[in-house]
């Protein structure tokens, strides 16, 4: 029986299959935006394997939030303490725009009538001055319900430290609603606007997720397909129930996948240090990763701005969960070209997609993209996806020469895309402390072989690896990631205590664990925000203010001779699956290059093409070089090198 991962991108589906013996293979699909679901079951059906579980990233949480066409916004109460009925509208003072007097901040998801003040209070150190009363929770109960409501969020003042108030008001609302979002189950932990606000985006997709959740099963179970795991934003797959219970954590399901599998992927290989470039057909993502894991963030605001890959705060509803730290930026193969006002060429945001596509795609597409440079350059040929998939030269070329000259056109264009993808690179490295030259880029997804040497030119790196399957990488990286299921406790008295209590928890929830994962928010006493720093076992405050100091410094340039405090602990509970056997490539024989043509870099270049499975181990190919592959085109510069390694990854150096 066969494991299937399903990554929905913006331009391709891609499906990773994992037979019995632990071999893989991969396809691709075109998507379907407004239904992503058809290309998903379509898909499945191409598959001749029988299949036993499905493993799937989503992107139904961000979309949404950003207002996505047939997935509307589903009536939401929030019960909260009385006196804090505004705390989410209020919010903090960060305006994304410090000198736009016009703008609006994002409307509240809950209308002020839809928010109810309940008669409760417990103080900051878990004292209950005032124990809610359940016939004032019924009454606003039934009133939200006969306006319509169909989901509530609750979030009372301190509930972090003391959940009795909230468990209460969640018991009696269950009676009514279907859907309940409490607080101290999403993100116990201080500051009630982030709290409050995490609850409320929980309640908002509840309904959605269980919904898209329930068709989704419903359609495998046709297929005769029994189980499937959702990707989390933190990194790893949680079953069904635990996505419908606490949607919240599904909002970066897709990007996350990449990063896990560049992590996993390092760890096979022994580089330590890596940043994951994930260029797809729409957009491009960039992670670190820090002795094999990913860096994790717990600040996260969505269905806000972004600004060349920063995420502007005060723009969004922020999002108090560990999310896997990605920095995003509109720079991918079906990403249009066009010329502003002034006349300076543009990359970005707007993109081709799926439908219509680049031109050369001939679907359709009327505007130039930066896969129609890559063609018209050369750099990607007549054919893609091994040959399936022809694609028109000449029609690129048309479309490029109306922005001027196609050639320099195309020139331009790839080298402002690259400015572009180094600046998201700088974004989860310089500005978290890293040196980029420290790291070695690992370049994935249909377009990032193509640009990830220039892309290492411009950050002063100096190896790139391009991993097997980089066209459905990241639904690779579905396969394999391990179960990790989340908890997480504020102010603990007892650091090693804390952690075991909730040890104990997540163990006597889920049965069996394969290990867990320590992690904790510190901050100076008196200082406003945190950093999160992994912590050992057993845990020690000594330790824990070490590490503090040594990245305090990495992140701000400086440390302070000050007492630390542990704000919220978190611990992940990790169940290990089987992961997929990468095939060896052969060990003798020379490739020789199945065609040339001419690719421009510097000039127009006769240039070797060579297929990716016919390369032996150690083999050195010398740029200029185009290796093409079903999933993807690497491109190999000239003064750059490439040889494959004992796994099939592409060693790029120069």
């Amino acid at each position: 029986m066969a494991i299937v991962a399903v990554d929905v991108g913006g331009t391709f589906t891609d499906f990773v299959v994992l037979r019995d013996d632990g071999t893989i293979y991969s396809i691709k699909v075109l998507s379907t935006p407004r239904s992503p679901e058809v290309a998903v079951l379509e898909g499945l059906r191409k598959i001749k394997e029988p299949i036993s579980e499905v493993l799937h990233a989503t992107t139904i949480g961000t979309n949404t939030l950003l207002g996505q066409v047939g997935l509307e916004i589903p009536r939401v109460a929030l019960f909260t303490t009385k006196g804090f009925r505004d705390v989410i509208e209020i919010g903090r003072q960060n305006r994304p725009r410090l000198y736009d007097l016009f703008f609006d901040k994002p409307r509240p998801l809950v209308p002020r009538e839809l928010r109810f003040e309940v008669d409760e209070r417990v103080l900051a150190d878990g004292t209950v001055v005032k124990r809610v009363d359940p016939g004032e929770v019924e009454g606003y109960a039934v009133k939200a319900r006969s306006m319509g409501v169909v989901s509530v969020a609750v979030s009372y003042l301190h509930s972090y430290i003391n959940p009795v108030n909230e468990e209460v008001t969640g018991d009696v609302l269950r009676k009514y609603f279907r859907y309940v979002s409490l607080s101290s189950r999403v993100a116990p932990e201080p500051r009630e606007y982030e709290r409050t606000s995490t609850a409320v985006v929980n309640a908002v997709l509840m309904p959605i997720v269980s919904e898209y959740i329930s068709r989704f099963s419903e359609g495998l179970r046709e297929l005769g397909i029994g189980r499937f795991y959702i990707m989390s934003s933190a990194g790893g797959l949680v079953d069904a129930a635990e996505a419908m219970e606490r949607p919240v954590q599904l909002i970066e399901s897709g990007p996350a996948a990449g990063a896990v599998a560049a992590a996993e992927f390092s760890k096979l290989i022994g580089i330590e240090n890596v940043i994951g470039l994930d260029m797809g057909g729409t957009t491009a993502k960039a992670s670190s990763i820090l002795k094999h894991e990913p860096e994790v963030t717990t600040e996260y605001e969505v269905g806000g701005e972004v600004h060349h890959g920063r995420l502007i705060k005060g723009s969004g509803y922020p999002v108090r969960f560990p999310f896997i730290d990605l920095a995003e930026v509109s720079s991918g193969g079906g990403t249009i070209i066009w010329r502003d006002e002034a006349g300076a060429l543009r990359v970005g945001p707007i993109s081709a997609g799926a439908d219509p596509g680049p031109i050369c795609y001939g679907r359709g597409g009327t505007e130039p993209t930066l896969t129609d440079a890559n063609v018209v350059l050369g750099r990607i040929g007549e054919y893609l996806l091994g040959g399936e998939m022809r694609l028109n030269r000449d029609a690129a070329v048309k479309g490029l020469s109306r922005l001027g000259n196609p050639i320099n056109t195309a020139l331009e264009a790839i080298r402002l895309a690259v400015l572009e993808m180094a600046r998201a690179v700088r974004l989860v490295t310089v500005e978290r402390g890293l040196d980029p030259r420290d790291f070695t880029l690992m370049a994935f997804g249909g377009a990032g072989p193509q640009f990830a040497p220039y892309i290492a030119e411009e950050l002063g790196v100096s190896t790139v690896i391009v991993p097997p399957e980089p066209g459905a990488f990241s639904a690779l990286g579905l396969l394999m990631a391990d179960e990790r299921f989340e908890a997480r406790a504020s102010f603990p008295r007892d650091l090693e205590d804390g952690f075991k209590r909730l040890e104990d928890e997540l163990l006597g929830r889920l049965g069996r664990v394969d290990y867990f994962l320590r992690y904790a928010d510190v901050r100076y006493v008196g200082q406003g925000w945190e950093l999160t720093i992994p912590v050992g076992k057993p845990a020690s405050i000594e330790e824990v203010e070490r590490a503090f100091n040594d990245r305090h410094y990495a992140t701000y340039g400086f440390k302070l001779s000050k007492p630390i405090e542990v704000v919220t602990i978190r611990v992940f509970a990790v169940i290990t699956r089987v992961k997929p056997r990468f095939k060896a490539p052969k060990t003798e024989g020379e490739a020789r290059p199945r065609s040339f043509r001419k690719v421009f870099f510097d000039d127009w270049i006769e240039t070797p093409i060579y297929w990716r499975e016919d390369i032996p181990m150690n083999q050195v190919i010398n740029g200029p070089a185009i290796i093409e592959e079903y999933g993807s085109t690497i491109v190999v510069p000239p003064r750059w090198k490439a040889t494959v390694g004992m796994y099939g990854e592409v060693k790029m150096t120069h």
